[in-house]
């Protein structure tokens, strides 16, 4: 058995297919009507699609879980990021830990926790 993709859910297919694009460089594989698969194994959901599945509502900013993405120029990344999405809501600006790995942390337009760090 081996894990294959990892969702998460979107108020906007449109709007986080360009969001993922421009930020990570993802493309779509595979998109299906509310269901988009990109590079790297990340699915995008529409909210809609999953609240209808799940027959519940969902909680965005759960803060239970992030997608992690590493960079190796994480200074440019972050510029990248305040350029195209200065609405941004961080979680913790760019800062260094104590072992030396750069790291910023934020969410997305759904509300869903990204972190992006230099390697490791």
């Amino acid at each position: 058995m081996r894990l294959r993709n990892v969702l998460i859910v979107v108020d906007n297919i449109e709007k986080s297919k360009k969001y993922y694009h421009d930020l990570f460089g993802l493309d779509v594989v595979l998109d299906n009507e509310g269901n988009v698969i990109m590079t790297e194994g990340l699915v995008l959901q529409d909210k809609s699609i999953w609240e209808k599945f799940l027959d519940r509502n969902i909680a965005g900013k759960n803060n239970s879980c992030e997608l992690y993405f590493e960079e190796n120029d994480l200074e440019a990344f972050v510029e990248k990021l305040e350029r195209l999405y200065p609405e941004t809501e961080y979680v913790n600006r760019l800062m260094t830990h104590s072992w030396g790995q750069k790291v910023v942390r934020f969410y997305d337009l759904d509300g869903n926790l990204i972190e992006v760090g230099t390697p490791m």
